[in-house]
């Protein structure tokens, strides 16, 4: 026990102390928030609208690709977490995904600035339109593609980020946790009625470059307004994903699935909790019993490590 202490002591000691600017930090992260929802909702909202008056698409054809674009904005959710979790941290994975959602946003308010990128207008009285030409639909694909990766890498950070300004394990931290998500849901609200109203009537009625460039601008402020509270943030360095672990213990109970189970499970399966974990441990129960081999291997294997460790 006194070596555990002592050990405990040590590991506290090393450490940096981390100096928490929540409130200070929040207005840069709840801006860059609000003006990236005001530019990725101002132009999605309508954007069915454009690829059929713009870019002369039918209907069946522009509903098609809005659905394949907001499936694989989803799945790339799940890519850019295990990205961020795993190797580059949350700091980096927002950044680089508000300067490509920027970059996919003027690549389509492009397309409607100049008359080359984008069908020839197709009137009412006009029997035939003329679609978009290959290297038009690839310009165009483009802008979807950076606004896919901008999406995947801003989704599953935002809300995570702006909670790590704050010190969990204090009364003004926790509260200052809860102002944030009541800051950041009453802006998300905001943006989308602006988004809904104002810019698609721009977009409609007034303009197609005006309007797309307005989400376009407020892309860029979105950017400008994260970068800026750099030198204030608190960045965590990326622990691992936890599908990593998931994806180990179905692949171990899957390979010794007709290992018989141990007499008091709830004793002898691995339950190794981290030292800075701030997650709570959950009592053994019988179901999903089938991953009992998985932890009991997986937690072989990781005494076999600790022991290793301490031998050399």
């Amino acid at each position: 026990m006194e070596t555990t202490k002592e050990n405990t002591i040590v590991e506290n000691d090393d450490e940096p102390e981390i100096n928490y600017r929540g409130v200070k930090a929040m207005p840069f992260i709840i801006g860059n928030e609000t003006f990236e929802k005001l530019g990725a909702i101002g132009t999605l909202s309508n954007l069915q609208v454009y690829l059929t008056t713009v870019f002369n698409m039918k209907r069946i054809n522009a509903t098609t690709l809005l659905s394949v674009f907001n499936g694989t904005t989803n799945l790339a959710t799940l890519l850019g977490a295990y990205l961020c979790d795993t190797y580059f941290g949350r700091y980096k994975t927002l950044g680089f995904g508000s300067f490509a959602s920027f970059l996919g946003l003027l690549v389509i308010t492009l397309t409607a600035v100049f008359k080359n990128l984008h069908p020839p207008h197709c009137g009412l009285d006009d029997a035939h339109c003329v679609g978009p030409t290959p290297p038009q639909t690839t310009f165009l694909l483009a802008g979807f593609g950076l606004m896919i990766l901008g999406a995947g890498a801003i989704r599953p950070c935002n809300l995570a980020f702006g909670a790590d300004q704050f010190n969990p394990n204090t009364v003004s931290g926790k509260r200052g946790i809860d102002s944030f998500f009541n800051w950041y849901f009453f802006t998300l609200t905001f943006a989308q009625m602006v988004s809904v109203t104002l810019v698609v009537y721009v977009q409609s009625d007034v303009s197609w470059p005006i309007g797309l460039g307005i989400p376009t601008v407020f892309m860029l402020i979105s950017c400008f307004l994260f970068f800026m509270g750099t030198k204030i943030y608190v960045m965590v360095a990326p622990e691992g994903s936890p599908l990593t672990s998931i994806v180990q213990v179905a692949v171990v109970a899957a390979k010794k699935r007709r290992l018989k189970s141990p007499e008091q499970p709830w004793l002898s399966l691995f339950n190794y909790t981290p030292v800075k974990s701030i997650n709570s441990r959950l009592s053994y129960t019988e179901q999903f019993r089938y991953k009992g081999s998985g932890e009991g291997v997986i937690g072989v294997e990781m005494e076999e490590k600790e022991s290793d460790k301490r031998v050399v």
